[in-house]
């Protein structure tokens, strides 16, 4: 599961050289900071990878599920969680966003930050993530444009990196989401740190 150009060995080595970014980003930041879960939630990271997202969300007091489908994302984030204060608020699994092995109405929030590109289908993970999501749930979705030359590091990605995944596109997203059930839903292109984003958000209804 997952989209084939995340699994092996030449996908890890790409993203290493983007490590720093991957470990620590203002993008997750500014995420989980609109979703602003507090001690009583729990909180879906699709994509997790190596956990930009899910450290500052466990640090608000939220139970925060890691979901990767690739083992070399988990088994980094695993390592990093067992520094963490806040590791028994994390919990790491195996699965993507149109497979997540959690029951139904379990997320309060969910995000997804440079992931939306990374979907194999994203009909099937809207309609999977309201599945997951309980009423009033509430949902961010950011994917930075780095095939902008306006986007910091577009100089330094690397060229076959930029065409190997399809750009999610404003229009598409807002319609899966709007076929799955979502409502509230709000699509823009902004840019959060510098960086030329897409953002959505949206809610599951009561």
């Amino acid at each position: 599961h997952g989209h084939h150009h995340d699994q092996g060995i030449a996908a890890l080595l790409r993203y290493l050289r983007h490590f720093p970014s991957m470990w620590r980003s203002p993008v997750n930041d500014a995420v989980v900071a609109e979703l602003a879960p507090n001690d009583h939630e729990r909180v879906a990271d699709i994509g997790a990878g190596m956990g930009a997202g899910v450290v500052p969300a466990a640090k608000t007091g939220a139970m925060v599920t890691a979901i990767d489908p690739t083992n070399y994302m988990r088994a980094i984030l695993n390592v990093r969680r067992m520094w963490q204060r806040a590791r028994k608020r994390i919990e790491v699994v195996d699965g993507s966003a149109e497979q997540i092995p959690i029951e139904d109405g379990a997320f309060d929030a969910v995000m997804a930050v440079n992931a939306l590109h990374h979907f194999a289908d994203v009909d099937a993970a809207a309609v999977e993530v309201f599945r997951v999501m309980a009423p009033g749930g509430r949902l961010v979705f950011v994917d930075e444009q780095f095939h902008d030359p306006a986007h910091p590091e577009y100089a330094a990605m690397d060229p076959d990196h930029e065409h190997i995944f399809d750009t999610a596109e404003l229009a598409d997203v807002m319609s899966s989401l709007t076929a799955a059930g979502f409502e509230a839903i709000d699509g823009e292109l902004l840019k959060i740190d510098g960086r030329p984003s897409l953002r959505f958000a949206a809610r599951r209804p009561r």
